[in-house]
């Protein structure tokens, strides 16, 4: 018997920078368990070019990703959701959408690196320290045994892997 796809989706205000990192991460590191998305509240309309380099440095896809409004994964003909993950603070205080599937969500809120002023040098560092947290995080999520846990277990250790 073949394991369920889960279907994911990482918001973010912009969708230009952590939550395009954590699908990335996730559709590398899933081996096709689960689809994962990504989108942002007021979704800028451009990946971050720094976001890219550091997926690069990594070496995971930097192609194929754009940043698109969440009302792309509320509509009609959305794929039903399984898991809703906010990383960022600001996303996580608005008011979202009604999601297709009632998800299970969480908050795994990262510093924003597009935020970090300074030196070039500066700026990848920020972007290599929030990929590596949301690497972190995402194959914390991948070793929970989620057929094994109901939603209110689930939920909980859910939200325990956004404080770390």
């Amino acid at each position: 018997m073949s394991e369920p796809l889960y279907n994911v989706l990482f918001l973010c205000t912009g969708n230009s920078a952590r939550s395009i990192m954590a699908e990335a991460v996730l559709k590398r590191l899933s081996h096709g368990r689960f689809a994962a998305f990504s989108a942002g509240s007021h979704a800028t309309g451009v990946v971050h070019p720094l976001a890219l380099q550091a997926l690069e440095r990594m070496k995971l896809p930097t192609t194929g990703f754009r940043s698109k409004n969440w009302d792309e994964f509320a509509g009609a003909g959305a794929p039903p959701l399984h898991f809703v993950f906010t990383v960022c603070d600001k996303a996580a205080g608005e008011v979202c959408p009604v999601w297709p599937g009632q998800p299970i969500t969480a908050h795994w809120g990262v510093e924003d690196p597009a935020a970090v002023v300074g030196s070039d040098e500066v700026r990848q560092a920020a972007f290599t320290t929030a990929l590596r947290t949301l690497t972190r995080r995402i194959e914390l999520f991948l070793n929970l045994p989620l057929e094994k846990l109901d939603n209110l277990a689930l939920k909980e250790r859910l939200s325990a892997i956004g404080r770390e």
